[in-house]
């Protein structure tokens, strides 16, 4: 592992030629730089597809076996990794220990700068232990420059436990290389504003964590088709969410969906296998759980009996 004094070297603190006049530029220039400059990041990830896919499948076999995701970061990728962990439960109904974000300074560092947290790598050891991290769980560590001492303590710490470990980076393996089950690299090139990894580094881990976290609740059964049937009925607008599943995916009118939706006790997935079968929502829950909650095989489960 390496822990370079200088970071002048890595791809993400270089300075970008095509930036060079950026104070000279006009506001439509500006936007056009970064339009420009943003399509780096569909390549990134299209170049990072098999080792994304492979976190994906490790991932959904150890949440199926009933281990833990946690994200850990500092400063925009730690925001990042909480961000994506806080938005399971509301759209898949996961419970909210299943996915965790861990980011270097706490729950403070969300609102208020605390980068000089990331410094410490004894931090993120005891963040692992804390979390008592063990063999079923899953540690993705996300560090722009691949540097953080807080997400390498992280790492090194959650391997002794046993647990599987994917290291997400922006800077090539020969400027840090890090011992991982899975090692992610997206590779968007210098910021528009040198060393400003909130930019495209940024962008392109929102899109790597929306890939993971979604392509493993797909695996979950969380999806039908492509429907958020695993979604929690906790607001209005979701409320109208589920509805609109049902109706789009059954013969109801949207008052007999909402009828539905209640005899569920307000469990698409539930309310669709009710209909379906014709099971009450206990005969239903009781199936359901015998497939983990995976819909699809639920009904194919039901289909051959019949």
């Amino acid at each position: 592992m390496t822990h370079p004094e200088s970071r002048g070297h890595l791809l993400t603190e270089q300075v970008n030629p095509n930036s060079n006049n950026l104070d000279r530029l006009t506001a439509l220039e500006l936007v056009d730089l970064f339009n420009c400059e943003d399509a780096r990041t569909l390549d990134a990830i299209a170049k990072a597809r098999i080792p994304l896919a492979q976190a994906i499948e490790l991932t959904g076999k150890a949440l199926r076996q009933g281990g833990r995701l946690f994200y850990v970061g500092a400063g925009t990728s730690g925001r990042l990794g909480v961000l994506d962990a806080a938005e399971c439960p509301p759209t898949f109904c996961t419970p909210p220990e299943m996915v965790q974000g861990i980011i270097a300074g706490g729950a403070a560092a969300l609102v208020r700068s605390s980068e000089d947290l990331e410094d410490r790598k004894e931090d993120g050891a005891a963040a692992i232990a804390q979390r008592q991290i063990n063999s079923t769980d899953v540690v993705v560590g996300i560090t722009a420059g691949g540097t953080t001492p807080f997400v390498l303590g992280a790492l090194d710490a959650a391997k002794v436990r046993g647990a599987t470990t994917i290291y997400i980076a922006c800077v090539p393996i020969e400027q840090a290389s890090v011992e991982a089950d899975i090692d992610i690299r997206l590779l968007v090139g210098p910021e528009i504003l040198a060393g400003s990894t909130r930019l495209k580094a940024g962008t392109v881990t929102k899109m790597a964590l929306n890939i993971l976290s979604t392509g493993v609740m797909v695996q979950l059964g969380k999806v039908y088709g492509n429907r958020m049937v695993d979604v929690a009925v906790t607001n209005h607008k979701l409320h109208d969410r589920s509805l609109r599943i049902l109706q789009d995916l059954t013969e109801l009118n949207r008052l007999e969906a909402a009828q539905l939706l209640e005899s569920s006790g307000k469990r698409v997935k539930l309310a669709l296998l009710m209909h379906w079968t014709g099971l009450d929502k206990e005969a239903g829950a009781r199936l359901l759980e015998s497939y983990q909650g995976n819909l699809r095989a639920a009904l194919n489960a039901k289909n051959l009996q019949a």
